[in-house]
């Protein structure tokens, strides 16, 4: 996947926000990868804060939202991972800086 094509899909990405932290998934460090074959569908694999996160489906369906607005994803497929875990380690400066996190 070029480079350009990344950051349209990443940047989509960050208008889907975790209901709970008020944060988007990119900068909480949720999105572990994104990779797209030659028919257009793009794979999301991503976490969630908590195993037992009772917004997963939302988030999900808003992860497919956001990427069906870019012409060259034609379909999305949304992986939710636990491996690796999750930590505060993976969020952005930006995303520990409006949670208070050191």
């Amino acid at each position: 996947m070029e480079e350009a094509l990344k950051e349209n899909i990443m940047g989509a990405l960050e208008n889907v926000v975790d209901p709970e932290l008020g944060i988007d998934i990119v900068n909480l460090g949720l999105v572990y990868k994104v990779e797209m074959d030659d028919a257009g569908i793009l794979t999301v694999d991503m976490t969630l804060t908590s195993m037992g996160c009772p917004m997963a489906g939302v988030i999900v369906d808003q992860v497919k939202a956001a990427v069906s607005e870019i012409p060259e994803v034609k379909d999305a497929i949304v992986n939710v991972v636990w491996s690796p875990p999750w930590t505060k380690d993976k969020m952005s400066r930006y995303a520990k800086i409006a949670l208070g996190v050191q």
